[in-house]
């Protein structure tokens, strides 16, 4: 009979050996339902429904990006030009609302531990003095790459194209009448994000790559808020630059602001470490995946995200059971032992495999 491992799925129990995670969800961990054959029209509309309601990390961060549109943000006319008190209200926002959300987690989880460890994948704590980190410390690390050169580059993208919106270079929504197509393209939006995060992060995790720009973020093996946005500015560009795509598909300042917050924002909320946020016993606010826990344990898997299956289409599905699991440590296996061989020394070379 083959052997598995037992650890991948079993949590930690009191006076037993400690195992992989503490917290294990429902397993397997479930992609979309829009590829299956043949098609199940139920389950589609009950995923799509419920990625967004009765509450969700998409739902608050639209509601979000409503209130900076109407509030802060300064109008199209005045972005036709660049000029330093526009793009400086832009930062301010920006930082402010990412220290709202990833600072409020942080807090929530880790400062007033709210759940304890309750939902927690991974109980490990965060490093305090590891030379691995820029500044020793896993938290203030992350926080001076999420803030320096997330919330800058972010912000940099969001000016250039309100910039490119009003002046004409980017095409427009005509609004109100075409209200319908902006409502289609954030329902739409997950799975661009998906798509779209998981052509570049395969690209950054090719061993070059991965070695001078990706494995900043994958300090993180134990992850929290402030890990999702920590990456090194060159990863910054290539993974913001999603918002791109609004130079062929028309746009409107909502719906620049929104697309910017749902890649920034919610890099926070899916590096929690926890399941969500609980009402008693109940989880009233799903959040930190544990589709991408496994991506920083081991690297190499589920690279992208649930809503297109790719890491299913592209065999780097691990959908977190046991035979999953073996089936993973077999892929990542034969792939050292084809590192060593082109090596022709016999032995692996120390590289992550991409």
């Amino acid at each position: 009979m083959k052997q598995v491992d037992q650890s991948v799925v079993s949590p930690q129990r009191p006076g037993k050996t400690r195992t992989v995670w503490h917290y294990t969800p429902t397993l397997p961990v479930a992609v979309s339902p829009y590829f299956r054959w043949p098609p199940d029209v139920i389950r589609i509309i009950s995923w799509m429904v419920g990625g967004w309601f009765p509450i969700s990390e998409r739902l608050i961060i639209l509601l979000l990006a409503v209130i900076a549109s109407v509030v802060l943000q300064p109008s199209l006319p005045e972005t036709i030009s660049f000029a330093p008190g526009w793009v400086a209200h832009l930062f301010t926002r920006n930082l402010l609302l990412m220290c709202l959300v990833a600072g409020g987690l942080h807090w929530y989880f880790y400062i007033a531990r709210k759940q304890g460890d309750e939902r927690r994948y991974d109980t490990r704590p965060f490093a305090t003095s590891s030379r691995v980190f820029t500044f020793g410390s896993q938290v203030r690390d992350n926080i001076f790459w999420t803030l320096a050169s997330g919330v800058t580059i972010w912000t940099a993208y969001e000016a250039l194209m309100l910039w490119a919106l009003a002046n004409g270079y980017a095409p427009a929504l005509s609004m109100p009448g075409q209200w319908p197509w902006l409502a289609l393209l954030i329902f739409l939006l997950p799975m661009w994000e998906t798509t779209h995060f998981f052509l570049i992060h395969r690209l950054i995790h090719t061993s070059r790559l991965y070695k001078r720009v990706h494995a900043l973020h994958h300090r993180n093996t134990n992850v929290g808020p402030w890990s999702g946005m920590s990456m090194h500015p060159v990863e910054h560009l290539v993974y913001l630059s999603t918002i791109l795509v609004h130079f062929v598909i028309p746009s409107t300042p909502l719906l620049i602001t929104f697309h910017l917050m749902y890649f920034t924002l919610s890099a926070a909320t899916t590096h929690t470490g926890y399941q969500g946020i609980l009402m008693g016993s109940r989880l009233v606010l799903p959040l930190g995946t544990f589709h991408h826990q496994l991506h920083h344990r081991y690297f190499t898997c589920n690279y992208g995200g649930l809503e297109m299956p790719w890491d299913k289409w592209t065999g780097s599905y691990h959908d977190g059971t046991p035979e999953s699991h073996q089936a993973f440590l077999f892929r990542r296996n034969r792939k050292v032992k084809g590192n060593s061989n082109s090596n022709g020394n016999g032995k692996a070379d120390g590289k992550i495999p991409s």
